[in-house]
């Protein structure tokens, strides 16, 4: 059958965007589509001409060459937290970390153990005298899901350890995943059955993994590789990472054969380019890499921060990219009050999902990319879990060109209290002013409202601030001095005991100082220092609400930015109506003439705590420092004037006495809050 008109206009149009694109790609190095949009072009124009091959024409592209918990599991708790590793995306942040690494050791060149970072369900392997008797999930990091039964499933998990010096009790991190030809298998049975096919391996490990049936468990083939241990009671564990991973394999546990031991960024980079050219070809699904300190004594001294280790990070590999189209552009108001812009798009099959949304992150974000509505955009699933929309696709802006889209333009009021939106000079994020109304930000208001330095409502968790939102009984902090012991008693899991015990808490908090009720308030870039500080220096909240710019930078440690936040703060009505409330509902502060903190007995002077004092707590003791004038800080540094040590005090007393500090007990500090100097 002879090609009609329009195939042959298509076909044209297919030539002439391919070769457009390979310019694109290999002349500029500036490609506009993922390759997977590419592929398709080309696999179009394969079918065209393979249909009419009068179509195919000398010069036709397909003929070059180119280059394309669950609660019905037991909970175990981790003897060492499980915990998540910081990811890089790029050679610059790998080189931020070997800095860090080595200003952190002191040491000119860093050795690594490297691996590669599995895609699959990480769990722990425990073994008493040799014999495997517990497996878990890492599940939140410090609580998993007693999988026991099912990893017994797992023939590549040794039930009993071989070789000699096996602890008396161990446990075996790693991960356990399906390889591709598993996973090819499996799909191909469940389509021979009808049934529904895994969308990739990692969702068909963990889905084999947390069966209630471990006999289905047992009939999908899963595999295992160890990383590393949790916990080794011996006293003589090997002295680097990659001696435990020696260790672990001599004891026949299944240790991946790609892992080296390199130097420098140079070896961390040649490695993680070297899996990227494997990473196809493996076995096995992986998305990055993992590097790891060797010294396990290093390991120790550089530690954790948040919930991460500073001894090792995960290079993760490009993220799977594809192309849609922009249909709208709408925000979403967060818990904190931020307006998050948020790309509608039309669906898109992206890393194993079909994406709906991508996060555009702010104005600066959606100005530097140039994302309008209309547009077609590159999406990604960054870090292989949030999609983000990458860049514009210019040769495919619709014409004329749609407008910019501006967030304070578009939703000057928040879109769901109406109050006023406001971006501080500096900061990217433009946000709600209405804190204290905003039902967007009501939970986390009520939350940081409650807390423990704030009104100190003891009682009022997460789960019950969900409920009472939830069920209507609370909009803002004022309603809940609304509450009866019988509204309380009403909820879930309260009873009469607990709902008579926060009903008194809630009763007590309408006692408070000036302090805690502003920091109270949630005020953006007001912690409680600076709600001390605003205390002690207006002597009233009325003094406060009305006070400008010009006065507010007059407080210590308030610049223009704080002002201005405190200002918008209180210019908002609705924030002014639940204050206003608050009093009306009885909670109630001592006021005073202001407070010249400058000729306190410590103004001016940075005091750090450690250890127990014996007559105070470190709060009391915080306290009395900042009545004084003084500042406390959490770390030792030369700025430090003195340094309060207690009994059992830790590594900051070692570092004072290296640096030549003042160091006092508690009554040295009680002289000081006397104004004895020393």
């Amino acid at each position: 059958m002879a090609a009609s008109a329009a195939d042959r206009t298509r076909a044209a149009e297919l030539r002439q965007a391919l070769e457009y694109h390979n310019w694109r790609y290999y002349v500029l190095d500036a490609p506009e589509i993922p390759d997977a949009e590419y592929d398709r072009l080309l696999r179009e124009l394969q079918d065209l001409e393979a249909l009419h091959p009068e179509l195919q024409t000398a010069d036709s592209p397909t003929r070059r060459v180119g280059a394309p918990p669950l609660a019905q599991f037991a909970q175990v708790a981790h003897r060492t937290p499980m915990l998540s590793l910081n990811n890089a995306f790029s050679d610059e942040e790998v080189a931020a970390f070997d800095r860090r690494v080595r200003e952190g050791s002191g040491l000119a060149e860093i050795e690594y153990a490297v691996e590669p970072k599995f895609d699959g369900l990480a769990v722990g392997l425990t073994y008493e005298n040799g014999c495997f008797v517990q497996g878990a999930t890492r599940g939140d990091g410090y609580t998993g899901e007693d999988v026991t039964g099912n990893l017994l499933t797992v023939r590549a998990i040794p039930m009993h350890l071989q070789g000699e010096d096996v602890p008396r009790r161990l446990e075996v991190r790693g991960e356990v995943l399906m390889l591709k030809r598993d996973f090819d298998a499996l799909n191909a049975a469940q389509r021979t059955r009808g049934e529904k096919e895994f969308v990739n391996p990692r969702n068909a490990a963990a889905g084999s993994l947390r069966q209630l049936d471990s006999r289905i468990t047992a009939s999908r083939r899963l595999s295992f590789f160890a990383y590393g241990i949790g916990a080794w009671d011996d006293a003589n564990p090997p002295a680097t990472h990659a001696g435990v991973l020696a260790k672990l394999a001599a004891w026949r546990l299944p240790v991946n054969p790609e892992r080296r031991v390199v130097t420098g960024v140079a070896g961390l980079l040649a490695y993680y380019r070297d899996m990227g050219a494997k990473r196809t070809a493996l076995p096995f699904d992986i998305d990055g890499v993992v590097y790891k300190v060797n010294d396990l004594a290093l390991q120790d001294r550089l530690g954790f921060v948040a919930r991460a280790p500073r001894f090792a990070i995960a290079h993760k590999f490009p993220a799977q990219e594809e192309m849609t189209v922009v249909e709208d552009i709408e925000v979403q108001v967060g818990r904190t009050g931020a307006l998050t812009p948020v790309a509608r798009l039309k669906p898109v099959f992206v890393g194993g999902v079909t994406v709906t949304n991508a996060t555009l992150h702010n104005q600066d974000e959606i100005d530097r990319k140039d994302v309008r509505v209309g547009d077609t955009v590159i999406v990604r699933r960054a870090g292989d879990v949030i999609p983000e929309v990458v860049a514009v696709v210019p040769s495919r802006r619709p014409h004329p060109s749609p407008q910019r889209y501006v967030i304070l333009e578009r939703h000057p009021v928040c879109p769901v209290c109406g109050s006023r939106v406001v971006r501080e000079p500096g900061e990217a994020v433009a946000r709600c002013t209405g804190g204290l109304y905003c039902p967007a930000q009501r939970k986390q208001a009520l939350l940081h409202f409650a807390s423990r330095r704030a009104m100190d409502i003891e009682g009022l968790g997460e789960k019950l601030v969900d409920q009472l939102v939830d069920q209507g009984l609370v909009g803002n902090p004022s309603d809940l001095y609304r509450l009866t012991p019988r509204d309380l008693a009403e909820l879930e899991r309260m009873g009469e005991k607990s709902a008579a015990n926060l009903s008194a808490s809630l009763k007590h908090s309408k006692h408070t100082t000036l302090a805690r009720f502003i920091f109270a308030l949630g005020i953006r870039n007001v912690g409680e220092a600076t709600a001390r500080d605003l205390a002690s220096h207006f002597g009233s909240l009325d003094a406060l609400m009305s006070a400008d710019v010009e006065r507010l930078v007059q407080v210590r440690d308030v610049g223009p930015v704080v002002a201005q936040s405190i200002v918008d703060f209180f210019l908002e009505r609705h924030n002014r109506t639940v204050i206003q409330a608050l009093r009306d509902a009885g909670v109630t502060w001592p006021e005073g003439p202001p407070t010249d903190l400058a000729g306190g007995a410590l103004a001016g002077k940075t005091l750090v705590l450690t250890g127990t004092l014996p007559g105070m707590s470190r709060d009391e003791a915080k306290a009395k420092i900042e009545a004084a004038g003084g500042k406390v800080a959490g770390s030792v540094s030369k700025k430090t004037d003195y340094v309060v040590a207690g009994s059992d005090a830790g590594s900051k007393l070692t570092k004072a006495q290296e640096l030549g500090l003042t160091i006092v007990d508690e009554t040295g500090l009680l002289a000081l809050l006397d104004g004895k100097r020393q």
